[in-house]
């Protein structure tokens, strides 16, 4: 999966321009309920840099100007930092989950850092609960095998065996054993343990069952 399939696009987001005064960004992250606004040059196209309400507090309380004063006189581009974390469409969805690890949201930009989206933690998580199976009822394994080749083609054909349908799958490595974790998430069936005795018989270690 990659960046471009859970990006919002500029067209869907809020952003402040350079220009845009403190006071309207401020009571943007109150009306929208949100933490962090990307910033825009004038002419709304190139990516300058993500400027979040700790961002604003932080310059009103290092300047000498009363808090009022400062945030109705001061702009986005007077205190905005320029941001080079940003993420291209082709990114990896991964990427992202670094991207995202100390803010709100993350960047998307093309190659000449014209401003095409953001990622929101929201759109992560949604993601990972997709990719989790965490939407659908059914069954939970947890299992583990050599890290031999062929390993999740036998999971997927013994499925095929047993009219097993897979909601979701995800491996990890385990350490230096060339061990590999598997956690597979399966509908209902009364073939499960028809399933489950063909897994054991050819080598995998089923570690846990869990139904939700």
């Amino acid at each position: 999966m990659f960046v471009k399939q859970v990006m919002i696009p500029k067209m869907k987001v809020t952003y402040a321009k350079t220009s845009t005064s403190l006071k309207v960004i401020l009571n943007t992250f109150d009306d929208q309920k949100i933490d962090g606004i990307p910033v825009v040059s004038n002419d709304g196209k190139q990516y300058i840099g993500l400027l979040t309400k700790n961002r604003i507090y932080e310059a009103a309380f290092d300047s000498e100007e009363p808090r009022k004063v400062f945030v109705e006189s001061k702009t986005a581009g007077d205190i905005v930092v320029q941001d080079s974390n940003v993420l291209t469409v082709n990114d990896v969805f991964e990427k992202a989950l670094v991207a995202l690890k100390d803010r709100p949201i993350a960047v998307v930009v093309g190659q000449k850092k014209e401003f095409l989206g953001i990622v929101t933690r929201f759109d992560i998580l949604e993601t990972f609960q997709s990719a989790f199976g965490m939407q659908k009822s059914g069954v939970r394994i947890s299992l583990t095998s050599n890290d031999a080749k062929g390993r999740m083609a036998k999971i997927a054909d013994f499925a095929k065996q047993c009219h097993i349908n897979i909601i979701s799958f995800a491996t990890f490595d385990e350490t230096d054993k060339l061990v590999r974790r598997m956690v597979l998430k399966i509908e209902k069936s009364k073939s499960l343990q028809s399933f489950l005795d063909k897994l054991e018989k050819t080598g995998f270690r089923i570690l846990d069952l869990h139904e939700d």
